[in-house]
């Protein structure tokens, strides 16, 4: 009698316990189709550790929005991680996941808006949370922990984190890397919009002779961020006074500009 009844009991707490897990999928998770290869990453910001790279074609579940720019998803091998939100990388097949934002930490807040769709007012923050360190000291290889300074890849890091919620890759050419994962960039600074990160080579002189016609194979190592009307907000020698904007046309930023694009996608 006494095994009857613990089978029962066991029986029946496995079941519910089933049920359980299949009503909390059911509201969390909505389906989600891969239309172009990404990261899936343990944690969400860009200097996570990743899983791989989901593929074209791939489902999976999403199970929380952590913020503009992460889905909490789980793939069809049950693992757990995070995506980029961007349309370019994931297309949803449901009604979304769940506003809530209890599924991970969140850099700036949940929100139900895509990150595209509130692009100019995170652009505002961006420039806004870099002009108000103006004048910050230049070091090189800054500590990443606080802001009494700065160096190139330190400052546009901070200017984002604080005006974007969002953690770049903690140097220039990790960040070039990234904006250049999400496609759109351009070689022409002409063509750039406010609140884009800008990539530059080596200085090798204030001629344009001075620099190779072709730079794609150049190794970045100066960014900034453009602010319109032919200006870049950066930081680059303790001799130039720190955080500061410059003119760029005519000049060796000019020359040595390899590429540019927005990290807000």
């Amino acid at each position: 009698m006494k095994k009857q009844l613990t089978a029962l009991l066991l029986a029946t707490t496995v079941t519910i316990s089933v049920g359980a897990l299949t009503a909390e999928q059911a509201l969390a998770a909505s389906n989600a189709t891969i239309v172009s290869g990404v990261n899936f990453r343990k944690a969400p910001n860009t200097d996570s550790a990743t899983y791989g790279l989901l593929k074209t074609g791939e489902k999976v579940d999403i199970l929380d929005k952590v913020n503009n720019y992460w889905y909490k998803v789980r793939d069809d091998q049950g693992r757990v991680g995070y995506i980029s939100t961007s349309s370019k990388y994931v297309r949803t097949d449901g009604s979304g996941g769940s506003s809530s934002n209890g599924g991970g930490t969140s850099n700036s807040g949940s929100t139900s808006k895509p990150s595209t769709g509130n692009s100019s007012e995170l652009v505002n923050k961006v420039i806004a949370a870099g002009k108000k360190y103006m004048g910050t000291p230049y070091e090189f290889a800054s500590d990443r922990s606080n802001t009494r300074t700065f160096d190139c890849s330190d400052f546009t890091r901070q200017a984002f984190k604080e005006g974007a919620g969002m953690t770049l890759p903690s140097d220039s050419r990790g960040q070039a890397a990234y904006v250049k994962s999400l496609g759109g960039t351009t070689t022409n600074w002409r063509n750039l919009k406010p609140g884009d990160l800008m990539f530059f080579m080596d200085y090798k002189g204030t001629k344009a002779s001075a620099y190779p016609s072709n730079k794609s194979n150049q190794r970045i190592s100066h960014v900034g961020i453009y602010l319109g009307d032919g200006q870049i907000l950066h930081t680059y020698s303790k001799t130039s006074g720190g955080v500061r904007i410059d003119s760029i046309a005519g000049k060796h930023w000019e020359h040595r500009f390899v590429f540019g694009g927005s990290a807000l996608k």
